[in-house]
C-alpha cells in the first residue's frame, strides 16, 4: 500500500526541560504514539522550547512554513502564570477549531476534576492544523486515542479520530491510521480507494 508522506511538527513547551533541569518526556511520547498510530511515513520537526509566548508563536510559524501538515504541542496549557501556549497558538491562528479543546477536556474529566483547568486549543494556520495537547505522556495518549473498554471497544472517541479528515479539508496529505490504535472517521465521499505501490 502506498501512503502519503506526512511532515509533523512536535513542540514541547517547558522552562525546565528546555534548560536541562530534567529530561523532556513530551517529544518522545508524541513520537511514540504517532509512530504506533499512523501508517504513513512520517518526518518529524522537533522543538523543545521555554514558556515564552513570542518564542512559541515563532516556532509554530516556522513549522507551518516548513511544510508541516500537523503540529502538536505539549505543555504550557494550565492556568499558571508561565503557561502561555494557548495564547501563543491563538496569536498565529487563521481559524479556531474549538471542538478539539472541548473533547480533550471531556476525556480528561473522566480521570481528574481538574481537567476543567486545562486550556488546550486547536487552530488552523494556512494548510496546517495545530493542536495543544496536555503535558503528561499518559494524558497525551488518552486525549489522542480516547477511552476504550477492557474489551477494546471505544467508549469516548479520541481527538485524533477527526484529525485526518480535518487535514484533508485544508489540503494536506491523506493520513491513515492503524484501526486498533485509532479508528479514523471520514464521510464516505472522502474515502480514498486503497492503492498498491510498485
Amino acid at each position: 500500500m502506498a501512503h502519503d508522506a506526512v511532515k509533523i511538527g512536535i513542540v514541547s513547551v517547558s522552562d525546565r526541560a528546555s534548560t536541562g533541569v530534567y529530561v523532556d518526556k513530551g517529544l518522545p511520547a508524541l513520537k511514540d504514539w504517532l509512530g504506533k498510530a499512523l501508517l504513513n511515513p512520517i518526518s518529524f520537526e522537533e522543538r523543545l522550547i521555554p514558556d515564552e509566548q513570542a518564542g512559541i508563536s515563532a516556532a509554530l510559524i516556522e513549522l507551518v512554513d516548513a511544510g508541516c501538515a500537523l503540529v502538536l504541542t505539549t505543555g504550557g496549557t494550565g492556568p499558571a502564570l508561565r503557561d502561555v501556549t494557548p495564547e501563543a497558538t491563538l496569536a498565529v491562528a487563521h481559524k479556531q477549531m474549538p471542538g478539539f479543546g472541548e473533547q480533550m477536556r471531556q476525556i480528561s474529566l473522566r480521570f481528574v476534576p481538574t481537567a476543567i483547568l486545562s486550556r488546550q486549543c486547536a487552530v488552523i494556520r494556512d494548510q496546517c492544523l495545530i493542536i495543544n495537547l496536555p503535558g503528561q505522556p499518559k494524558a497525551i495518549a488518552e486525549t489522542l486515542e480516547g477511552l476504550k473498554s477492557e474489551a477494546g471497544e471505544q467508549i469516548v472517541p479520541g481527538i485524533f479520530a477527526a484529525v485526518p479528515y480535518c487535514v484533508d479539508l485544508i489540503g494536506g496529505p491523506y493520513i491513515e491510521t492503524r484501526p486498533e490504535v485509532c479508528q479514523v472517521f471520514r464521510p464516505k465521499s472522502a474515502l480514498r480507494a486503497p492503492s498498491s505501490s510498485m
